[in-house]
């Protein structure tokens, strides 16, 4: 029987089987392979620490969202994300700074950027105020908005600075944004308004507030009765605001 062996460089040539049977047996050890050196743990990099307190942060607020700040606990918290206890201890004093923070990332979240804002403008006034409306309304409709509002609700007797920071984060820019346009409208003499930015927070009381309150109490509330209302209020609105 012969055998073909092939060189480095993919030549081939005939062996006999002795021969072979001697290669093999008198082929020499391979030199031991040198232990790979261990994998030291170093410090996390920023995008990785970042991304660990984001994921404690969401983690949190699935918690605080489903179970209330009484039920919610840092072991459980600490459990779903995969963290020890005194992790998250050396992160927040405790579950009420947990809590803060929770409510803060969630706020942000959810709170329209400055483009999607800036969308709403329309050519007619009253489109305008409108869209302006039905942004803040869609927004506390999806489950997760929903579920903050009723949180905030709900513990801001507790802890009465999550309501100005939901307020500061996800409705003050809006609030300005609108207020901008009222000034603009009333130096245009199409409206007589002394203060702007009140009677951006009022118009959000008067044509928001309705049918969000509506909506966190459990009702369903379908786009055409939101649109009938918001449309029947902001007339109102205008109404108030002509000059005289």
């Amino acid at each position: 029987m012969r055998f073909i062996k092939r060189d480095s460089l993919g030549g081939a040539s005939e062996i006999g089987i002795s021969q072979a049977m001697h290669e093999r047996t008198h082929r020499k050890p391979s030199p031991p392979k040198a232990a790979a050196a261990p994998v030291r743990a170093g410090r996390p990099t920023r995008e990785q620490a970042r991304a660990r307190q984001e994921a404690l942060l969401d983690c949190a607020l699935v918690h605080f969202l489903e179970k209330g700040f009484e039920a919610a606990t840092i072991e459980a918290i600490a459990a779903d994300v995969n963290m020890t206890k005194r992790t998250v201890y050396a992160r927040y004093a405790d579950k009420t700074a947990l809590f803060r923070a929770a409510v803060c990332r969630g706020t942000e979240r959810l709170a329209a950027t400055q483009d999607v804002i800036s969308a709403t403008r329309a050519d007619d006034l009253k489109e305008t105020l409108v869209n302006i409306a039905k942004l803040r309304i869609a927004l506390v409709s999806t489950p997760e908005g929903t579920k903050l509002q009723r949180l905030i609700n709900t513990e801001s007797y507790r802890f009465p600075d999550i309501f100005q920071t939901y307020y500061d984060i996800a409705a003050l820019p809006t609030v300005q944004f609108l207020a901008g346009i009222l000034e603009v409208e009333t130096a245009a003499g199409r409206l007589a308004i002394d203060d702007p930015l009140l009677a951006a927070n009022v118009f959000m009381s008067m044509v928001v507030s309705g049918p969000v309150r509506f909506i966190l109490s459990g009702n369903d509330l379908g786009r055409e009765d939101i649109d009938r209302r918001v449309r029947f209020a902001v007339r109102l609105f205008l109404k108030g605001a002509e000059p005289r």
